[in-house]
């Protein structure tokens, strides 16, 4: 084991207050790798501490354990304080309101612990907490920051992973998820602390259960004193609601519409099912074993409403209810933190499972047509899309005079186009913004993706389109007719650890490096490097990129069709993302299978 590594566990280890469950942990490693034979238990240590959990844009998220590379209670708390620190530093002074911040929290492991001992540092740090006493969605704490006038947010959660991880998100005064220059700032603050000696937090006296260590908390920390902890009361909840409900796109009829739905497990069960019978959809099947909160997800491993695998559940209720004569419309799932929705949809007998573009365009089309009819479209109004989102979105806005504005991958740019509107008055101009990995929002409520929101509108789509004697499936295909077929794929390249962090940064510097007629077979007409902000045509002509720096690279042929390729700011993998335009669907599909296999002959070459 290396000399380091050694060190800094040794350090872990002789930390007198270590939680046990870490401690044992650690000791059982330490034993396994003095006696370990083939180096496995010495290459787990070294994962766990040869980096400190790297905070960025994103947040942290990271696997569960101890160690300076995992999330743990030490781990969380070493981030807020830096974060305490940012706010502390921007936000005091003369005649200054005390700062606040508020927090949320999923139903993965540790997520009730985590968000408590974050409360317990931003307090100790002399800033207000309110906090939500139960289970909230991601866009429910955007919402509450905007809601309760706060500096920043915190949701605690790992989203879509799988269940050995949780994370940490932070958010701004906007709602938004920390944008770069600002999540480098809190980085350069957390990068200057000591894991264990330069964290304050409160006394922990309290009692052992959440709810009982909340409500103790509230009342030691109830008056105007150096920091007041509040619990958001459910009206909150019901504003966030009302907020959702006041973005319908009008009352459809429901009648002999039915559909199923699934929280796989996670946050939205009481609220997505709140909003669909506000609506009126109350012909609702749930599944049921994934409707309680579980973080151990038992019937889906890997809770990502991109999968089929995560709608196994949900497509076996569809077809059992179909076999007894009364088949669903759609399916519905969402993601444990309820920021993004997969949908199957019932088409000619059989249950076709959309990808995020294909939603993502048919609810702008469907917004469009929606507010057209019925002369609630704004005057110049804009929708938002990332750059490896389908570019049918663009082709769609065109024709009903919206702007489309392309952002970088995460939805936190969505956000900040929304927030530059509204800081011009104009935040009414926003019609909708989607991320090509099912998330979605149609309003200005919030700065997050919102599969609540989602949700209902989904719903309003496929009832719209029974009035009419068809399946959002036909609506797609009249999409595709009128505009074209276009191919978007995803190749998802996993690289865990060490090893696989090192591996992408060696892919990703030979795409820069190589010549593109050496990687693709087809003629690129332009490469576009968003980490050199430098865009570069095959004649040799080169301009800017307006758009922020990331490890991001785009080459697009001489027939518009593109390859993206990125490292994932959540999960240790390269993603790559092709886009194939074509005249029929047979010409899109297939040139998008040979675009894929080259993809992977020449990821895995370089690899």
């Amino acid at each position: 084991m290396k000399a380091e590594i050694t060190k800094k566990l040794e350090l872990w280890l002789g930390q007198p207050d270590l939680a046990e469950d870490l401690r044992a942990e650690l000791v059982s490693l330490k034993r396994a790798a003095e006696g370990d034979a083939n180096g496995a238990a010495a290459a787990e240590l070294n994962d766990r501490f040869y980096r400190d959990l790297e905070f960025g844009t994103a947040g942290m998220r990271g696997l569960l354990g101890a160690g300076s590379n995992r999330m743990n209670v030490y781990t969380v708390r070493r981030i807020t304080q830096g974060l305490a620190h940012y706010i502390n530093e921007r936000k005091r002074g003369a005649g200054a309101k005390r700062p606040a911040v508020a927090i949320g929290y999923d139903n993965r492991i540790k997520s009730d612990e985590f968000a408590f001992e974050t409360a317990c540092v931003l307090l100790a740090n002399g800033i207000d907490v309110h906090i939500y006493p139960t289970l909230a969605p991601t866009p429910a704490l955007s919402f509450a920051v905007r809601h309760c006038g706060c500096d920043a947010g915190v949701m605690i959660t790992a989203s879509h992973n799988t269940k050995e991880y949780n994370g940490y998100k932070v958010y701004d005064a906007a709602g938004e998820q920390s944008l770069p220059d600002e999540a480098d700032a809190i980085a350069a603050r957390i990068e200057k602390l000591d894991l264990f000696g330069d964290v304050k937090t409160v006394a922990h006296g309290f009692a052992d259960s959440f709810a009982e260590k909340l409500t103790a908390a509230a009342a030691r920390f109830s008056d105007a004193g150096d920091a007041r902890l509040a619990i958001l009361p459910e009206s909150v909840t019901d504003d966030f609601l009302d907020a959702v409900l006041a973005l319908s796109m009008g009352k459809r009829n429901f009648s002999g519409f039915s559909a199923v739905y699934t929280p796989l497990n996670g946050t939205g069960n009481i609220p997505v099912r709140r909003a669909l019978a506000a609506i009126g959809l109350t012909d609702l099947h749930i599944v049921r074993e994934q409707e309680a909160p579980d973080g151990a997800f038992p019937t889906c491993p890997y809770p990502n409403p991109e999968k089929k695998e995560a709608l196994a559940l949900g497509l076996a209720l569809c077809e059992r209810l179909r076999a007894e004569g009364c088949p669903p419309d759609i399916l519905m799932a969402t993601d444990p933190d309820c920021d993004r929705v997969g949908v199957a949809a019932l088409h000619a007998g059989a249950y076709r499972i959309l990808t995020g573009n294909e939603i993502g365009v048919l609810l702008l089309d469907f917004i469009c047509r929606s507010r057209e009819a019925a002369g609630t479209m704004p005057k110049d109004p804009v929708a938002v899309k990332t750059i490896v989102s389908s570019p049918l979105a663009t082709a769609i806005a065109r024709k009903h005079g919206v702007e489309m504005i392309n952002v970088l991958t995460g939805f936190k740019f969505i956000g900040e186009q929304i927030t530059r509107l509204e800081e011009k008055g104009e935040a009414g101009r926003y019609i909708f913004g989607f991320e090509e990995s099912c998330g979605y929002m149609s309003g200005a409520h919030v700065r997050d993706k919102d599969a609540v929101n989602a949700c209902v509108l989904i719903a309003e789509l496929a009832a719209a389109c029974k009035e009419e004697g068809r399946t959002i499936v036909d609506r797609l295909e009249a999409i595709y007719r009128e505009y074209g077929f276009c191919e978007n794929s995803l190749l998802e390249f996993a690289a865990d650890g060490e090893s696989g962090m090192h591996r992408i940064a060696r892919i990703m510097r030979a795409l820069r490096e190589r010549p593109p007629r050496e990687l693709f077979r087809a003629p690129v007409a332009e490469t576009l490097d968003y980490l050199s902000s430098r865009r570069l045509t095959a004649d040799g002509r080169e301009s800017g990129i307006d758009l922020p720096k990331a490890d991001v690279l785009e080459f697009v042929f001489r027939d518009g069709s593109s390859v993206i390729a990125r490292p994932s700011g959540t999960e240790p993998k390269l993603k790559i993302y092709p886009a194939v335009s074509g005249a029929t669907r047979e010409a899109a599909a297939a040139a998008a299978r040979t675009l894929r296999d080259e993809i992977s002959a020449l990821v895995n070459g370089i690899a």
